[in-house]
């Protein structure tokens, strides 16, 4: 399946690319030119929230926002199971087949467990992470155990479903910025049925259900990214990943770190604070 719709150049201003994967066409941008980024997003996002960031970089570091399948102008795959795992492994192939090499990764949500699956399995080469809001460990805290199993009830699901929930009611809810209808649309028409809101309806329940993955990622991330310079970009008033919960975790496993606290920030930074953002990435890696 595949969604029939082109962004608004004035909103979207990048040329689409498309890359055959081994489940379907990926939907990615390749901005610019300089050290390579790439951008993971997480629920129910696309590259279209990287859009404020991208102009702000794109002169010095070549940027690349993808889509996973399921999400934004990827396919819809037949048999895709939409797992943090599915999507790191067809990432992974478009990493490569870029030749992607001295590469910064930039994760925030779901781009956490994702970007560091990838990372992992080429760490000689990246050169280094900017962490926002995200996790790499099993769930820890009572909320990120109720979540997962309250968004997996029938109700729910068909909420998430047929009501487009996470987007009509979630992402205002975790911004301090409001969207404009134009941008609000763009989220909307990225996910506009209930056959297309697959991989969105299935990363809640992967917050359990992928352990095996987060038990792996929680011993290999320090071990095999640990050294890597890290810049934290955490907005201070995500209310899912509260800074004194979740930051000091982890900060604990990177030598070389550090925190730009983004004050006027909830959970979807990219929409919050796209120039402070792009401000810390050029700080620290130019």
């Amino acid at each position: 399946m595949r969604v029939d719709f082109t962004p608004d150049p004035e909103l979207f201003p990048f040329q689409s690319r498309f890359y055959e994967s081994s489940v379907g066409r990926v939907h990615y941008i390749d901005e610019g030119s300089g050290i390579p980024i790439l951008l993971l997003h997480g629920n129910p996002t696309w590259s279209f929230l990287y859009r404020k960031i991208v102009p702000r970089l794109q002169d010095a570091f070549r940027c690349i926002a993808v889509d996973y399948p399921g999400f934004g102008l990827s396919d819809r795959p037949d048999g895709y199971g939409y797992t943090p795992d599915e999507h790191a492994r067809v990432i992974g192939e478009l990493v490569d087949h870029l030749d992607l090499d001295g590469f910064l990764l930039m994760i925030q949500d779901w781009g956490g467990p994702i970007g560091f699956d990838i990372a992992t399995k080429r760490a000689d080469r990246v050169r280094g992470i900017v962490h926002g809001n995200t996790w790499f460990w099993p769930v820890d805290t009572l909320m990120f155990k109720i979540f997962p199993r309250v968004m997996s009830t029938r109700f729910m699901q068909r909420q998430i479903l047929e009501k487009n929930f996470f987007v009509e009611r979630l992402m205002p809810r975790s911004m301090v910025h409001q969207l404009s209808p134009a941008e609000m649309d763009h989220y909307r028409r990225a996910q506009p049925t209930p056959e297309a809101r697959g991989g969105v309806a299935e990363f809640p329940r992967q917050i359990l259900k992928a352990e095996p993955l987060f038990a792996r990622l929680e011993e290999d991330v320090p071990r095999l990214l640990g050294a890597k310079p890290v810049v934290f970009v955490w907005g201070m008033k995500d209310r899912a990943f509260r800074p004194k919960q979740v930051l000091p975790k982890a900060r604990a496993a990177f030598t070389d770190n550090e925190v730009v606290e983004l004050h006027d920030a909830s959970h979807y930074i990219q929409e919050d604070a796209p120039e402070a953002i792009a401000g810390a990435i050029r700080k620290r890696f130019m």
